[in-house]
This record gives structure tokens, C-alpha cells and sequence, in this order.
């Protein structure tokens, strides 16, 4: 067999992506959200590989206001109960870090995951075919009482 070219993807190395990134229940792990949410602002801080004070820049150019390293210090911290970070800041957080765990820790106690726009259109059609076997099912069984003559 001739040698893979460098440039080459091989078709077995290739994973199918995750369909929901989470973060480890253990890295999160809180008696309440606001406390789940301080350790996965602390997690998204430590792991994104960007300083933070870098990462206050871009919030304070994104927001037009500013965000110092100290006011992510305290959205980080359990203790720091009476710094809750506001909706607007965490969407600079999620701007600057490009953590998505961050969205998908709000939307999965609703039962909810985060997905990238590009894949729903796929989700929509099996989402209309699972509902169309579903309306099959239900004439089958009005077929069957007609033919039957049984009532609902």
C-alpha cells in the first residue's frame, strides 16, 4: 500500500462531534445555580487559555464599558455571592472566552442543548418524520376502528 500523504485525513480517525458540550458534572457541581454558575465561570476562565485581563478587555470593548479583571475574580468565587454576574456581562464572558458550555449550562435544566445553527435543518426534517410515522401510526389505528366499527 502506498504511503498516506501528510495532507491525507484518514477516514477512521474521524470522531463524530459531541452533541451537547458540558461541562464535567464535577467540575460544576453546586448546592445552588448561582454557585453552579460562580464554578463554571471560574471553570470557562481557567481552561479558555486567554489571561484574564485580556479577557476583561474584550468584555469592557464588547459591553463599551468597563470589566476589570477583579469583577471576573468575583463572578468566579462562590463567596462573592452579592457579585451574581448580569445577563448582558455573561454574554461578553461567552464572547470573549467562545465557551459554549457556558450557554449550555443555562439551557440544560430546560431540557435544551445548545447547537450550531447550521444543524437545523437536519434536526427539523427528523423532528417532521418522526411527527409524520407518528400521523401514520394514528390512520393505522382509525383504519383498523372504521373497518372495525369501534369508536374512539
Amino acid at each position: 500500500m502506498a504511503p498516506q500523504h501528510p495532507a491525507q485525513l484518514d477516514l477512521l480517525d474521524w470522531q463524530p462531534p459531541e452533541a451537547s458540550v458540558r461541562f464535567p458534572e464535577e467540575q460544576v457541581r453546586a448546592a445552588t445555580f448561582a454557585a453552579r454558575l460562580s464554578r463554571a465561570v471560574s471553570v470557562a476562565l481557567g481552561e479558555c487559555g486567554i489571561p484574564r485581563e485580556e479577557i476583561a478587555a474584550r468584555m469592557s470593548a464588547y459591553l463599551g464599558e468597563t470589566v476589570s479583571p477583579a469583577m471576573l475574580d468575583a463572578y468566579a468565587s462562590q463567596a462573592r455571592a452579592d457579585h451574581k454576574i448580569s445577563v448582558p456581562r455573561f454574554l461578553a464572558l461567552l464572547h470573549a472566552t467562545k465557551d459554549r458550555r457556558l450557554l449550555e449550562l443555562l439551557a440544560e435544566p430546560m431540557g435544551w442543548a445548545v447547537i450550531e445553527r447550521q444543524h437545523l435543518p437536519a434536526i427539523t426534517k427528523e423532528a417532521i418524520r418522526e411527527k409524520r410515522e407518528e400521523m401514520r401510526q394514528q390512520l393505522r389505528r382509525l383504519d383498523r376502528l372504521s373497518r372495525t366499527g369501534g369508536g374512539l
